[in-house]
């Protein structure tokens, strides 16, 4: 009733105030609402009233933040948690924002299976065993957190200290919110999941996309302008920085020229550096313990311990190509 009133009371302010200033508000108002009913019909959606459909970014904001602090008590909760407490922060923190959280996921069930004849009940029970998946796997993500931590640590004298990686690096920042967003696009939510990582990429510039398969011990170093696209596969101990693009270099379409997913991003096998500037498309291998030079663009796979560099783009070791264009050693 309150929404109603204030629907009506926004209604009487418009026309006050198109008859007082000129500024025509009800001809915008009914000019918004006609296009909100083309792009609805146009999209096959409902016009019948109800609440949103859709799960909110700043519902998610809060979300992600409580799920930060629940990983990191004492670096990314309350200024003034005492160690004594963790465990009752922590206990209290999840209970909020997890129960937050479903209430998003069934919204983007709901809105998923809307013309699938689902129940309410089933959605309830999807959304539920979704939650929970997450909340069970929060103790390995923390420990792949933790591997990140270090490799940071490790890979930049300029770290002073592990709590000054965490606090400042915003390479881990984004992965904190991949770690959570890669778990909840697996377990069946990925608007929710690709919301929790656009807020990542809005904050550090980092642009991960939730499906992504990274290993432990991944390092981002300053990071500004790195995509790494939905199909990558990025195993253990690997080091980007900034400007890197993993990216598709084509997209198959279907018979009516829509656009399929499938396999088209690069596989990065372990102990790979790959530095500043560095474009790598398609489905491609780079293999372990690989160094891509700056500003490389790379469309070819190459071999373990290639050292690539960027005016030819060719191993430091003169490796040849194959017919299908893969690079091969020498000799």
């Amino acid at each position: 009733m309150a929404v109603v009133k204030k629907a009506r009371l926004g209604q009487s302010d418009a026309g006050a105030r198109t008859n007082g200033d000129g500024l025509d508000i009800e001809r915008v108002v009914s000019g918004l609402r006609a296009a909100r009913g083309q792009w609805r019909d146009a999209q096959q959606r409902s016009r019948e009233p109800g609440g949103r459909e859709f799960p909110t970014r700043e519902a998610l904001c809060e979300v992600i933040s409580g799920l930060r602090a629940a990983l990191f008590p004492m670096r990314l909760g309350p200024a003034d948690l005492r160690q004594e407490n963790e465990d009752y922060y922590v206990g209290h923190t999840l209970d909020r924002v997890l129960h937050a959280l479903l209430a998003q996921v069934r919204l983007e069930l709901r809105y998923a299976v809307r013309n699938r004849g689902c129940s309410d009940a089933d959605l309830d029970t999807q959304a539920t065993a979704c939650v929970r998946e997450l909340a069970l796997a929060l103790p390995e993500i923390r420990l792949l957190l933790d591997s990140d931590v270090l490799a940071a640590f490790r890979g930049d004298p300029a770290a002073s200290s592990v709590d000054e990686v965490l606090l400042c690096y915003p390479g881990l920042l984004a992965m904190i919110h991949h770690r959570i967003a890669h778990r909840l696009y697996r377990l069946g939510a990925p608007l929710v999941a690709r919301i929790i990582a656009e807020q990542a990429h809005s904050q550090t510039g980092i642009d991960i996309h939730p499906g992504a398969t990274i290993g432990p011990g991944f390092f981002i170093d300053h990071g500004t302008g790195v995509v790494i696209g939905e199909t990558a596969v990025i195993g253990s101990n690997v080091r980007l920085y900034q400007a890197v693009t993993l990216g598709a270099k084509r997209f198959d379409t279907d018979d009516e020229g829509r656009l399929r997913g499938g396999p088209r991003h690069p596989v990065v096998e372990d102990d790979v550096v790959i530095y500043a500037g560095a474009t790598i498309l398609g489905r491609v291998t780079i293999g372990r313990g690989s160094i891509i030079g700056g500003n490389v663009w790379l469309t070819r796979s190459v071999p373990p311990g290639s050292r690539i560099a960027q005016a030819s783009a060719q191993d430091d070791s003169a490796v040849a190509q194959d017919s299908a264009g893969n690079a091969v050693p020498s000799g």
